[in-house]
């Protein structure tokens, strides 16, 4: 595999099926242990995602015990009834809201927790100096790249996002100065959905491509400059 070698038109379309497929997995993990050399490979993709002066600011914390993945699930627990209490005044949000799976924790087969650490290399970060955000950004590809390394092995990921950041710490031992940024469960399953599960059950629509593109500007969506283009993007789903 060289990188200067063009991509084969079969390489493009498994490129964009691994995106366009990709799902938050929260549910349909079945009983498959992820073999050693698979979770190698994910990682390993994970780890050469860019990452801004080279910093390659993540760790990725791999988790199986259960008694660890509990109290992961308790924080969950509580952080779910915080945002339930959000929705007193929308009892009909509410209801549709208890009624989502929102985690894997205990159900797939290995959960990670993917950190940042803002003090690699030391104080000074190439291209971190005017935005200090930099850094997060260089995690969030590296969990992207992760993210679609797994689907291509057929391997599903939920992001849970309802978790307090300081249990996270206590729990998993990771020092003050490390931030959690993503805690991830990994595992095969039975399906991955045709559409995302928020989609398919209403919670909100997928917009336009064209409502979240602007030219030249902040809100300007149409000009006669760009109307070829524009053309174009309207009319893709």
């Amino acid at each position: 595999m060289r990188p200067n070698d063009p991509f084969s038109a079969c390489e493009k379309d498994g490129l964009y099926k691994a995106i366009f497929s990709r799902r938050d997995v929260r549910s349909h993990f079945i009983n498959k242990e992820i073999p050693n050399d698979i979770l190698a490979k994910i990682l390993n993709a994970a780890h050469h995602a860019p990452s801004v002066g080279f910093s390659q600011p993540w760790n990725f914390i791999l988790i199986k015990a259960n008694e660890i993945r509990q109290q992961v699930k308790d924080s969950f627990v509580i952080e779910r009834e915080k945002s339930v209490s959000m929705l007193d005044s929308d009892k009909v949000k509410q209801k549709r809201y208890l009624s989502l799976k929102l985690e894997g924790i205990m159900d797939s087969a290995i959960n990670i927790c993917v950190t940042y650490d803002p003090t690699r290399f030391g104080p000074f970060v190439l291209g971190r100096t005017s935005i200090a955000e930099t850094g997060v950004y260089s995690v969030c590809c590296a969990i992207q790249n992760l993210w679609l390394a797994a689907r291509s092995e057929g391997i599903g990921i939920g992001w849970v996002s309802i978790l307090a950041n300081e249990d996270l710490q206590r729990i998993l031992s990771i020092p003050d100065f490390v931030r959690p940024v993503a805690y991830l469960c990994l595992g095969y399953v039975s399906e991955f959905s045709d559409k995302p599960d928020l989609e398919k059950t209403g919670w909100l629509p997928r917009m336009g491509l064209e409502e979240v593109i602007c030219f030249e500007r902040w809100g300007s969506h149409k000009t006669d400059s760009w109307k070829q283009f524009y053309e174009t993007i309207s009319k893709i789903n």
